[in-house]
């Protein structure tokens, strides 16, 4: 079924650190914004001041780590005060919310790889994020190898952050991970390869979105 505009939309982004994430989601909010629609773009952690106080505590990269289950209730206390401040009430508007990251990168990061119990994250999940789930989560696949080496470029002289310090083989299972859950989630996460050209990939992430909202039927050429 295709979504209404009158019920707002809620479109996430995932992947592993330089996967163009911020590139796209700005592509997509431009398009939106020259049609006139209220559109929002937003970010985890963080989109509330509360939200952002946990963000640059979780991700000081000159701190020792947290341990994983302290992430996910950090990750999941910041997502509670996004939802009720800013996301719900955005899309009971019927506006547009673009989120870079959600409750995928917790299953990912802190799930698989911080080998949280997902009996843990679900019971968070239910009871943070109930109903307000994604429309469509739009996972950016990039090999690690390409994808760190373009974090590193934009990141400059700056301090790594807390997960684009971690190995290659922790960015390997990462994207594994985000591969595994569009196989298992196939109505709600698509995935779009991120090499090349960002126009390109810009088309076919409207294509993907055209295919299930009239919001974005034959406006993507």
């Amino acid at each position: 079924m295709k979504a209404r505009l009158s019920q707002g939309l809620f479109i996430t982004f995932e992947g592993g650190e330089g996967a163009g994430k911020s590139t796209q989601i700005r592509r997509l909010h431009a398009r939106l914004q020259a049609r006139s629609i209220k559109t929002h773009v937003t970010r985890e952690p963080g989109g509330t001041p509360g939200a952002e106080l946990i963000r640059a505590l979780i991700l000081d990269g000159t701190e020792p780590a947290l341990d994983a289950l302290t992430e996910t209730l950090l990750f999941y206390a910041a997502r509670a005060n996004h939802l009720a401040e800013f996301i719900r009430p955005a899309l009971a508007r019927g506006d547009v919310v673009i989120c870079d990251r959600f409750s995928d990168s917790t299953r990912v990061y802190q799930g698989v790889l911080g080998a949280v119990p997902s009996a843990v994250v679900e019971q968070l999940e239910a009871l943070v994020v109930a109903e307000t789930k994604p429309d469509l989560t739009i996972i950016l696949d990039i090999p690690p190898e390409t994808g760190l080496a373009r974090a590193s470029q934009r990141r400059g002289s700056h301090q790594a952050d807390r997960f684009e310090s971690e190995s290659l083989e922790f960015h390997k299972k990462l994207r594994q991970g985000f591969l595994d859950l569009a196989e298992r989630d196939p109505d709600r996460i698509v995935v779009v390869p991120a090499l090349g050209d960002e126009e390109q990939i810009e088309i076919e992430i409207l294509k993907k979105l055209s295919e299930r909202f009239s919001l974005f039927e034959r406006r993507h050429t």
